[in-house]
Parts: structure tokens; C-alpha cells; sequence
């Protein structure tokens, strides 16, 4: 399909992009009013996407950090958006612009965006793990995505490990949370050599594997795509990650795998307008 628009609710940036010809042609963000009430944060979107709809545009995807019922378009609790509760937003979109609107959670369109641009292309079983202030991971099985029942397919991030949950071992808290400091530092510090920050990486990457063991057994994918800002650093913790793995008690699924990561820019708008063409 082609002139679409991808749409990315963050944190703290909403942003929207044109997509055609698998590419981002234009691209605009605005800050999310994250402490604005619920009139606020959708007037902030729609004067976003204002700014790129066009009588070109085809159709919108949008993805969300959020519970999302998908056949209906209503998006429930969104992250770090309080007073976005419980938004019918497909209707409120669809009535706006008047073109089909498409919306999941944020690690379902990371996985549609690498199946359909990125590393995914030549996959049909695809577990594609976002790692950054959380772990989030999206499916695509037999070369369509599963979201499950609400979108929340893929999150095993909620797991009890150790005395916590994997999240906490296996996502940005790792280093804000348990070691009491700031991950982007260690990174600095790891890129220069640095031997206790390099240490923290190995024990991260221990953790990561045990997730990734976690997934093989659930999902049996044949590809694991990496993303989210804490991929930047895998050369610092994949040693360990794969080390993690050699315990698993069906080395042929080992041999088998493969490990990427995720090296498509704008991989969170394309994504979200791969929802338009993806069967959800």
C-alpha cells in the first residue's frame, strides 16, 4: 500500500511519518503532553497528523504502549499517559479523517515492521524483542502477526525471575533500577573501555539469555530480532547472552536459531504503517 501514514505514541514524542515506497518520505513529532488531560493529548495527535494527512493518504497504523483492542480501536491505560484510560480512538480517527485506521501496541508493530522491511522478510516464525525502558516482544507466527486476545501476546516481560520479573533483569531497569545508576553512562563508559561498566554487560547479558530461553520454548521462533535502545550495546553483552543459551536442553533449536539486530531507522513508524497491509 502505497502513501500511508505510521503514527508512534511515545513516552515522551508522538510521531508520525509518510510511508511509500518502504521508506519514510517525511516525517514529523510533537512532545507528548504527558500530564495533560484526556482533550489535551488528542488534540496534540491530531494537529500531529494534520500536519501530514493528505487526499494522497490511504490509510493510518498506529502503535501504542498500550493495551489495544484491535477490532474495535479502543486503546486502554496507556503508558505514562494517565489520563488515557480508556480511548475509543479508531472511531475518533476514522471520523476525522475518513480513511481506515489500524492500531496495536508498540512491540506487536516492531515485529510487523521488520517482517514486512526489515530483517523479517525471510522468516515466518519471528520473536522481535524491543529492550529499552522495558521488554516488550511482538510475534509473527506462520508470516502473520499473533497478538492474542488484547495485544499482549509476546509479553513475557511480566514473568516471575529471581526475586522480580524479567523486565527488571532484562530491560533498562538492569541498570536505573537494580544497579542504581544511568544505562546511557554505562554504555559511555563500557565504549571506553571501561572494566566495571563491560562486567555490568556480561551480567546483563546472562539475564537476557535466560529470557531468550524463555521464548524458544514458548514460541520456538527461527529468528530473535533485537531492537530498542539497549541493542546498541549488544556487542558488549552478546558473549554472554549466547554463553546463557548453551544449557538449553534442545541444542538443535540452538543450532538452528538466529540472532540479528534490528538496523532499520524509523523502525517504530514504518512499523506502525505495516499495520495497513498486515492481516491483524
Amino acid at each position: 500500500m502505497e502513501n500511508v501514514m505510521g503514527v508512534d505514541i511515545g513516552a515522551t514524542q508522538m510521531r508520525a511519518g509518510r510511508v511509500a515506497n518502504e521508506k519514510v518520505s517525511l516525517m514529523f513529532s510533537e512532545k507528548t503532553p504527558s500530564d495533560g488531560d484526556y482533550d489535551q493529548v488528542l488534540k496534540t495527535l491530531l494537529q500531529l497528523m494534520e500536519k501530514l494527512f493528505n487526499y494522497d493518504t490511504m490509510a493510518i497504523g498506529l502503535g501504542v504502549p498500550s493495551v489495544v483492542d484491535t477490532k474495535n480501536g479502543m486503546i486502554y491505560d496507556v503508558i505514562n499517559i494517565p489520563s488515557w484510560k480508556e480511548v475509543p480512538l479508531k472511531s475518533i480517527l476514522e471520523k476525522h479523517f475518513s480513511v481506515p485506521i489500524y492500531i496495536n501496541n508498540d512491540a506487536n508493530c516492531f515485529a510487523v515492521g521488520e517482517k514486512h522491511f526489515g530483517l523479517g522478510k525471510d522468516y515466518n516464525h519471528i520473536a522481535a524483542v524491543t529492550l529499552g525502558s522495558g521488554v516488550g516482544t511482538g510475534l509473527i507466527l506462520n508470516s502473520k502477526l499473533y497478538s492474542g486476545n488484547n495485544t499482549g501476546a509476546g509479553e513475557f516481560g511480566m514473568i516471575p525471575y529471581l526475586d522480580k520479573y524479567i523486565e527488571y533483569y532484562c530491560s533498562g531497569q538492569f541498570f536505573n533500577l537494580y544497579k542504581q545508576t544511568e544505562g546511557l553512562a554505562v554504555f559511555e563508559q563500557a565504549k571506553n573501555g571501561d572494566e566495571k561498566a563491560l562486567k555490568m554487560y556480561e551480567e546483563y547479558g546472562h539475564h537476557l539469555g535466560q529470557y531468550l530461553k524463555i521464548l524458544l520454548l514458548a514460541i520456538d521462533p527461527e529468528v530473535i530480532i533485537l531492537g530498542g535502545s539497549l541493542s546498541a550495546a549488544y556487542s558488549f553483552f552478546e558473549k554472554e547472552m549466547r554463553k546463557a543459551l548453551l544449557d538449553f536442553p534442545y541444542p538443535k533449536t540452538i543450532s538452528n536459531l538466529e540472532i540479528k539486530v534490528s538496523n532499520l531507522p524509523e523502525i517504530a513508524i514504518l512499523g506502525a504503517a505495516a499495520l495497513t497491509f498486515n492481516e491483524n
